[in-house]
């Protein structure tokens, strides 16, 4: 069944909260995307991890791939996982996503979302390797998809962003500490997407 988004098809919700989301369109030209899109897609090691949901096993609905300086370690594996070594095509992203988020970062998670059964459920990034109040800059690539926020306390307050091709996304304040976000599933026909999230790992 699908995973219906709660807000319309196009456009943002009205009065998401400037403290914790910036969304800034058309970071990079449709042109610039789409060459990195094809590129990341052929070219990136992917994996599908194991993840323990609700005390079971799970496949993650989508592949995934872990960029970071050499001593930075992937903090979502149960693990400790020597990363892959930045591109300069990551190189070159990760300084113009700098510019524009006013951080630097030291490590990027991209996620690929083959069709509209790939999805990322219900969570939060509060890991204490990112911090008390983490930003995290998420670039989006290819297909256009709805990125759901819900508040942990209250689920009736709950908006949602169209992360567009090409676009950027800036999480920051408390959003990881009382927000839960989501890439819901989907029954319509979906193009790939990648997604790119830089992030600082302390």
């Amino acid at each position: 069944m699908e995973q219906l988004s709660f807000f319309k098809e196009s456009g943002q919700t009205p009065g998401i909260p400037k403290d914790i989301l910036a969304y800034h369109p058309g970071i990079f030209t449709d042109a610039e995307a789409y060459l990195l899109l094809q590129q990341f897609i052929s070219e990136t090691p992917w994996q599908q991890k194991i993840v323990k949901m609700y005390d079971k096993e799970v496949i993650t609905p989508r592949l995934t791939a872990w960029y970071a300086d050499a001593d930075t370690y992937d903090y979502t594996s149960l693990r400790r996982s020597a990363p892959n070594l930045w591109t300069p095509e990551l190189l070159s992203m990760k300084s113009r996503v700098e510019e524009e988020a006013g951080i630097t970062f030291n490590s990027v998670l991209l996620n690929y979302y083959r069709n509209g059964n790939d999805s990322v459920a219900w969570h939060s990034d509060n890991e204490t390797a990112l911090g008390k109040y983490p930003v995290i800059a998420s670039v989006s690539l290819g297909q256009v998809r709805n990125f759901d926020i819900r508040n942990k306390n209250d689920h009736r307050e709950k908006y949602a962003i169209r992360l567009e091709h090409g676009s950027l996304m800036i999480m920051k304040g408390d959003l990881q500490a009382k927000w839960d976000h989501r890439i819901a599933k989907s029954t319509r026909i979906m193009k790939e997407r990648i997604n790119l999230t830089f992030r600082t790992v302390v």
